[in-house]
């Protein structure tokens, strides 16, 4: 069994790379990164803390945002190509009719897809994060990065020489051998770039940079800034003009934007399950159309649905919760509290005694509390804090937390609506740019949860494919 899928695969990734849109698809995501440089730099947006700052979050969220659509279109036409084409042509007969089960054809042609997939948004995610590096050209002054112009040149210029000269002398396929040739050459490149700075100098991987009056500074030019060295300066109670915070930065590697990227793989992923299911009834235009749609549908979703399904209005927004006592921390036994710091005055008081509730989405989804008995209830309430205590009924899930959303009241769910919710796609889940613009951290733990999240939608979308390939007749 496993020597015919990996047959299948093998053959449907290289009918998928061969595709003259696939390279051509590359090409033009990473075109479109070139012009991004020149044309995002109209956002006027100040920060002090992210991997991407100023005119560099536009550039992001547009890089992200091409990767995405790109992505899709090209799962789309790589799944009918090895499929759906195959199925109009009768080529498939050739492997049903020997002793291999349908499902192993399906899982097979998926995988090769899968494999094309990984290559295509390596090289864009690449090309992003070049794009990066670079930043964007806010004036006509700025100076070009040359290092990433000379290495890029090299890398695209030679990979086309090189696929050129093998298809010529030994017959390669173009497509093939230009679009897996610039995975390497791009690879290579962005390795460079991680030890060349901007103006040929040797960089570190990383560097420690201090915050203060909201700006982040190196080491070298805090001291040639300031008296005291960063360390000697730092005061945790975060008095004016005082070290306020320290961060590693890396000035190439970018792991919260490689993180964003794997998040965005993992849902073309799922668009390419849903490729390949549609491509054993339908033909290329329609299968792009039920991928376009899936695609909408799962980014609107939120909005559509899931304000519907879930029905809550936040009262207030963490800004810290700290145990009242060290012993509290669990907040597992009754009469545990923690004190809650309100990121703005609360606008109605809360009643000492009242139930509170709490979950980490605006609209009251999982709630980390239970409704009926209140398992956490107010005990202090003050303008700017509140003090909840642990009741000795109910379930909390876990102690309260910043960023958690305060609710005086559970949520109320329309099992339709949450079922329908359930069912589609939410393409936001992939969507991890704003996290990274926003400086909020994005943990392993998140990853891993998305990772199945996007592992159980392949899998179901993949046996529907196997439901509608079985009664098709390819003969």
């Amino acid at each position: 069994m496993v020597t015919p899928l990996l047959a299948i695969a093998r053959i449907a990734f290289v009918e998928s790379v061969r595709q003259p849109i696939y390279p051509a698809m590359l090409l033009l995501a990473g075109a479109m990164q070139v012009f991004n440089t020149w044309s995002t730099a109209f956002s006027m947006e100040y920060t002090t803390s992210s991997e991407v700052v100023k005119d560099n979050k536009l550039l992001l969220d547009i890089g992200l945002a091409g990767v995405f659509v790109f992505g899709m279109l090209l799962a789309a036409f790589t799944a009918t190509a090895v499929l759906s084409r195959e199925i109009e042509d009768k080529t498939v007969l050739t492997v049903v009719s020997k002793p291999i089960s349908r499902p192993i054809v399906i899982l097979g042609k998926y995988l090769g897809v899968a494999g094309a997939i990984f290559i295509a948004v390596w090289v864009m995610s690449l090309s992003l994060m070049i794009g990066l590096r670079h930043g964007v050209m806010s004036t006509a002054a700025d100076d070009l990065d040359m290092p990433v112009v000379v290495f890029s040149t090299i890398a695209v210029g030679g990979t086309f020489l090189f696929s050129a000269w093998s298809n010529f002398f030994y017959g390669w396929s173009f497509p093939q051998t230009l679009a897996l040739t610039l995975a390497a050459t791009l690879t290579v490149a962005y390795a460079g770039l991680v030890f060349v700075g901007p103006g040929w100098q040797p960089q570190p991987v990383y560097q420690i940079e201090w915050e203060r009056n909201r700006q982040w500074v190196t080491t070298e030019q805090y001291l040639d800034q300031y008296d005291a060295p960063p360390e000697r300066d730092y005061d945790p109670d975060n008095p004016l003009g005082r070290v306020s915070g320290k961060r590693v930065y890396f000035p190439t590697l970018l792991p919260q934007v490689s993180l964003a990227c794997t998040a965005t793989l993992m849902g073309i992923l799922v668009l390419s399950a849903v490729a390949t299911a549609a491509s054993t009834r339908l033909g290329q235009v329609m299968t792009i159309v039920v991928c376009s749609g899936v695609f909408v549908g799962g980014l609107l979703s939120n909005y559509a649905l899931g304000r519907v399904a879930y029905s809550n209005k936040p009262v207030a927004r963490a800004q810290s919760a700290v145990p009242l006592l060290p012993s509290h921390a669990a907040f597992n036994s009754p009469g545990d509290s923690f004190v809650i710091s309100l990121d703005s005055p609360i606008l109605q008081p809360m009643v000492a005694g009242s139930a509170i509730y709490y979950g980490t989405s605006p609209n009251g989804f999982l709630l980390a509390t239970t409704g009926s008995p209140p398992a956490v209830t107010v005990s202090v309430n003050e303008t700017e804090s509140i003090t909840v205590t642990r009741s000795g009924t109910g379930r909390a899930s876990r102690p309260p937390q910043s960023d958690d959303y305060l609710f005086e009241s559970p949520t109320k769910i329309n099992p339709l609506a949450a079922s329908v919710h359930a069912l589609i796609p939410n393409m936001q889940h992939y969507w991890l740019s704003d996290a990274v613009s926003q400086n909020s951290p994005i943990p392993l733990a998140h990853m891993a949860r998305l990772a199945a999240y996007a592992l159980l939608q392949i899998v179901a979308f993949l046996a529907i494919g196997v439901a509608l390939f079985q009664e098709r007749d390819v003969g």
